[in-house]
């Protein structure tokens, strides 16, 4: 009888590189990772830029403790380019990854077994080099939508339209193919500058992106059939390039919070209220507003007579303010007048099990892309106020292609009216469009559902890539260039 074989193979190595201080890009490279190691792959996360004794260290701990089958990685602390302007926050970023190519490079050859697959963070493409020079296949993730993508693989083209920067065209719609027009002015402020160090940042990543091996997206062919089309078809890139493989996995959020730790008070007056009858209001963690702004919303929000629970910030050069002192933030007699049908909080809520409680019947959010997920698998509408960054584009592709939300007028405005804010909450909650809004918003949620369903979309999108890493060739060397 021939003695047992004890030996097994190595799994093989992924690694995921994050950018730092992106939470939002993070949490959904960490729900990548774990996905991959349920499919018999080993994963690191790694972060770059971050100090591991100080905030990001801690921050790194919460997630590896959290995620105990990630191993979690954090760089040594980069010093930003003294040709990049701290005052940009995206060129920061762009600089940063990029002062950390050298730890990755040292990272990546150390790691044991040799990775056979990096995946990358798209404010992180200037790695695409390290790993073309270590001879690793390496992989874009993009935390956003797919119609993201198929702009950024257009942008190359739109460059070559006109010489004109964004900012020039004003509200002049851009076609792209797959997406509806997009008014200039709604594109990141940091790339509406052509000749400025952001926008050359974010170009030379929409370029590199046809060197990859694939993209990675957050979202599924379902959500935005159009812009996937558009990109497998080659429409998005210029004549004489290549379109990389197209990996559809998601949506990637992160786990319900609300089970890990005690039940917030949120939930608990929740539990009092009718059927779809909140209008939850949040605007993620840099959702700031004038105190202006925030009576106006007050003001719309009680008007309006609906139930409705907040998440309210306090504005810039207020936040040291007593934290019980809520009544200067609002009209007068505001919280008194509105207490038998509104919460008002002023700190972190757990968004994901807000969102999927049966008392909540409409959204209105800041238009990030983990917020939209978030709502759409809980089937909730929304309506849409943008604020900064890509926000303002999703608020297009969500209100024009996916049409499952609609605006906040006045949100690219100085101010939005209480009168507004008073009609776009009473038409989600009372009208027939309102209702007709919830009933697309649920069509929506169930054919997301079926595509992380086994045999759906996003679902095989993944297996297929996971296969195509395992069954990779480790002879565990590099084919560095000269």
């Amino acid at each position: 009888m021939a003695a047992p074989n004890n030996t097994s193979t190595p799994k093989k190595l992924i690694v995921i590189y994050s950018p730092p201080g992106m939470p939002g890009h993070l949490f959904p490279a960490v729900e990548l990772g774990k996905l991959l190691v349920a499919q018999g792959l080993e994963v690191t996360v790694v972060l770059g830029g971050e100090d591991n004794h100080g905030a990001g260290g801690s921050f790194l701990a919460g997630i590896e403790a959290a995620s105990p089958s990630l191993s979690v990685r954090c760089l040594p602390r980069a010093t930003l380019p003294s040709d990049v302007p701290a005052g940009s926050f995206e060129a920061k970023i762009f600089g940063l990854a990029r002062a950390s190519d050298p730890d990755l490079r040292d990272f990546l050859l150390s790691a044991s077994p040799a990775p056979v697959a990096l995946v990358i963070d798209f404010f992180c493409s200037s790695a695409l080099d390290v790993g073309v020079e270590l001879g690793i296949p390496t992989y874009f993730l993009h935390t956003t939508c797919i119609a993201s993508v198929a702009f950024c693989l257009y942008q190359a083209a739109i460059h070559e339209q006109t010489a004109l920067s964004f900012q020039d065209l004003g509200s002049d719609l851009l076609h792209v193919p797959g997406l509806p027009p997009i008014p200039a002015d709604h594109l990141p402020a940091f790339i509406l500058d052509r000749d400025s160090l952001s926008s050359k940042f974010f170009l030379g990543a929409s370029e590199r992106l046809c060197n990859s091996q694939g993209l990675i997206v957050n979202s599924c062919r379902s959500l935005e059939p159009r812009a996937t089309d558009a990109i497998v078809s080659g429409l998005c890139t210029l004549t004489g390039r290549r379109t990389p493989p197209l990996y559809c996995i998601g949506p990637l959020i992160k786990p319900d919070e609300a089970g890990t730790q005690q039940r917030h008070e949120c939930l608990a007056w929740l539990d009092g209220q009718p059927k779809a009858s909140v209008v939850f209001l949040s605007f993620g963690s840099l959702g700031w507003f004038s105190a202006e702004q925030i009576k106006q919303m007050a003001a719309g929000l009680e008007t309006s007579g609906q139930r409705f629970l907040w998440v309210v910030r306090r504005p810039t050069g207020d936040e040291h303010q007593p934290a019980g002192d809520l009544n200067t933030l609002f009209p007068e007699g505001f919280l008194h007048r509105t207490k038998e049908r509104a919460l008002v909080v002023m700190s972190w809520v757990p968004q994901q099990a807000v969102l999927a409680h049966g008392a909540v019947g409409g959204f209105v959010t800041h238009c990030g892309w983990n917020s939209v997920l978030e709502a759409v698998m809980a089937g909730v509408p929304m309506l849409a106020w943008p604020l900064y960054a890509e926000q303002h584009t999703n608020k297009v592709f969500l209100v024009e292609e996916m049409r499952l939300a609609v605006a906040i007028e006045g949100y690219d405005k100085e101010m939005v009216e209480a009168q507004e804010v008073a009609v776009k909450v009473r038409w989600l909650i009372e009208s027939d469009g309102g209702r007709e809004l919830r009933q697309r918003t649920l069509a929506a949620m169930r054919q997301v559902k079926e595509a992380l369903d086994d045999g759906g979309e996003s679902r095989t999108a993944l297996l297929n890539l996971a296969r195509e890493w395992k069954n990779t060739g480790d002879s565990g060397n590099y084919a560095t260039m000269d």
